[in-house]
């Protein structure tokens, strides 16, 4: 067994070429030898959202705090809040975010393939 304490890791900026505005990444968990899931607590300043990106075996996100985005491509935007999921199936390109006037907060789940999540 093994107990993560919450803020044992540190926080980190989401990068310029992932992310626009101003984005916030707390790490939850790491992928290990035995599984190929990662999570982490993304925290999007209103306005900020990820850049169109796609991921090899899907992405889970469960909403946390704010209200925020999501859109697929061809597909309409959609508003989240607190508690909903969102599942994207694997290599479906999208984006997530905040909305324009209000914070955002998820925990976003990926698993790898092939060195890629």
């Amino acid at each position: 067994m093994e107990i993560i304490k919450n803020g044992n890791q540190p926080s980190a900026k989401g990068p310029e070429a992932w992310f626009t505005g101003s984005v916030r990444i707390d790490p939850l968990f790491q992928k290990k030898a035995a599984t190929i899931a990662s999570g982490a607590q993304v925290t999007f300043e209103p306005g900020a959202r990820t850049a169109w990106h796609t991921h090899p075996a899907g992405q889970t996100l469960i909403v946390v705090s704010g209200l925020g985005w999501v859109q697929r491509e061809g597909g309409p935007i959609h508003e989240i809040k607190p508690g909903d999921v969102i599942y994207f199936e694997p290599n479906e390109k999208h984006w997530h975010g905040a909305s324009a006037h209000k914070a955002m907060s998820h925990i976003a789940i990926q698993e790898e393939v092939n060195g890629e999540v």
